[in-house]
């Protein structure tokens, strides 16, 4: 288990300094264009956790170190969405087309939703 949270954690640095460097490339050259960051690292971390859980799914060889350390560390730090996104894909390959969309309408609009709130709390 030590060596599995090692690796979540030094491939979590990894992409969050990569996340910190895109918004501060992107910020750089598109200033008026601040969620081209978010977007960009969202689309790749998808991109990503596609391939890597793809490619786990050939090798199930592959210690749990480098799963873990790979898909929750690196592209968890790199990006939440990527993992939003395989979850909801899973459920609809599984047939659970329902729980899909309440997920995905819950997690969006409740997102909002709480990110509202959470704005809304410090202006008291």
């Amino acid at each position: 288990m030590l060596k599995t949270i090692l690796a979540v954690s030094v491939a979590g640095i990894a992409g969050t300094l990569l996340r910190f460097a895109t918004g501060t490339w992107v910020n750089a050259n598109w200033p008026k264009h601040f969620y081209a960051a978010t977007l960009a690292v969202n689309l790749v971390g998808c991109l990503i956790i596609g391939l890597l859980y793809g490619w786990f799914l050939l090798r199930p060889e592959v210690p749990i170190e480098i799963r873990a350390g790979l898909i929750v560390g690196f592209v968890g730090g790199l990006t939440t969405f990527s993992s939003f996104s395989l979850d909801t894909l899973r459920l609809l390959e599984s047939g659970q087309a329902l729980v899909a969309f309440g997920y995905l309408g819950i997690s969006v609009f409740g997102g909002l939703l709480a990110t509202w709130a959470g704005l809304s709390l410090t202006k008291l």
